[in-house]
């Protein structure tokens, strides 16, 4: 067995992880639960998550080359990559905003409409859809989790006999 078969379960830990905690304390954040400001560990949390889930997904990429085109697994297997990659997608998104969200040109444009908000997650116009983000966020990464169990245990994909 190779050491690209190895890598992937390794790397999928930390992704999972990461992706969830940040996701909880988004909610938290969003409810205004937290007697902390979480805004910052938030941000972390989900950028060392999907920094870690885009290096989860190549390496499953490079694990599943050699496995049979026709095997009987291929739909499942297909389900779990396609889940990984959205996972990536929905993460990625909102990362990408709150970036954008924080860029001078942005922070200008809130000015000039009185608005004082300096991070997206303090935006009251954005709450609900960053809600739901995580909230998909998550069910894709059960759902990735899910498919990968069923490769390892129900097909051993990629288990030596």
């Amino acid at each position: 067995m190779s050491l690209l078969q190895h890598l992937h379960p390794s790397t999928v830990h930390f992704p999972i992880a990461l992706l969830l905690l940040g996701s909880a304390l988004t909610l938290l954040h969003l409810l205004r639960r937290a007697p902390l400001d979480l805004k910052v560990t938030v941000w972390l949390l989900l950028s060392l998550g999907w920094l870690g889930g885009a290096v989860a997904v190549l390496t499953g990429l490079l694990a599943q080359v050699n496995l049979p085109p026709d095997a009987p697994y291929r739909t499942v297997l297909n389900f779990h990559i396609g889940a990984g990659l959205a996972v990536l997608v929905v993460y990625g998104f909102l990362l990408y905003r709150g970036w954008l969200y924080r860029g001078v040109k942005a922070q200008k444009a809130r000015q000039k409409r009185g608005v004082a908000t300096g991070d997206l997650l303090d935006d009251e116009t954005a709450r609900t859809w960053i809600a739901a983000v995580v909230v998909v966020g998550a069910l894709l990464i059960v759902a990735t989790g899910w498919y990968g169990g069923l490769l390892v245990y129900e097909f051993a994909v990629n288990i030596k006999s």
